[in-house]
C-alpha cells in the first residue's frame, strides 16, 4: 500500500502565497508522474499541475506563471508553490501519484486533500 500525506494548506489573502507539500510512503519502487488537482465548491476536480519523473511539467492555463510544481525524487515528495493567489484558487487541493509498487504494478494514489482558502 502507498500513502500520500499533504500539508501546507490554509487561509491567505488574495495576492499572497502558499506552498503545498505531499510525501509518498509505503511500497514504492518508482513514481512516474506526481501532480496536484483541486476541487472548488460546486465544480469537478481538475488538474492544476503535474510533473513526470524526468521533470516534464504540465500546468492548467489558469495557474501558469503563478504556480510552480517541483519534486524531490529522493524523498518521494512533490511541492506546489502558489504565488499571486486569487479568490478563484479557493479549493481542496489533492496530491496524486502514479506509483509502481513491488508485486503490484502501477496504480494511482490520492492524498486526503488540503483546503486552500483565498480571501479578499
Amino acid at each position: 500500500q502507498v500513502q500520500l500525506v499533504e500539508s501546507g494548506g490554509g487561509l491567505v489573502q488574495a495576492g499572497g502565497s502558499l506552498r503545498l507539500s505531499c510525501a509518498a510512503s509505503g511500497n514504492i519502487a518508482t513514481i512516474s508522474t506526481m501532480g496536484w488537482y483541486r476541487r472548488a465548491p460546486g465544480k469537478q476536480r481538475e488538474l492544476v499541475a503535474e510533473m513526470t519523473g524526468r521533470g516534464t511539467t504540465n500546468y492548467d492555463d489558469s495557474v501558469k506563471g503563478r504556480f510552480t510544481i517541483s519534486r524531490d525524487n529522493a524523498k518521494n515528495t512533490v511541492f506546489l508553490q502558489m504565488n499571486s493567489l486569487k479568490l478563484e484558487d479557493t479549493a481542496v487541493y489533492y496530491c496524486n501519484a502514479h506509483v509502481y509498487s513491488f508485486g503490484v504494478g502501477y496504480n494511482d494514489y490520492w492524498g486526503q486533500g488540503t483546503q486552500v482558502t483565498v480571501s479578499s
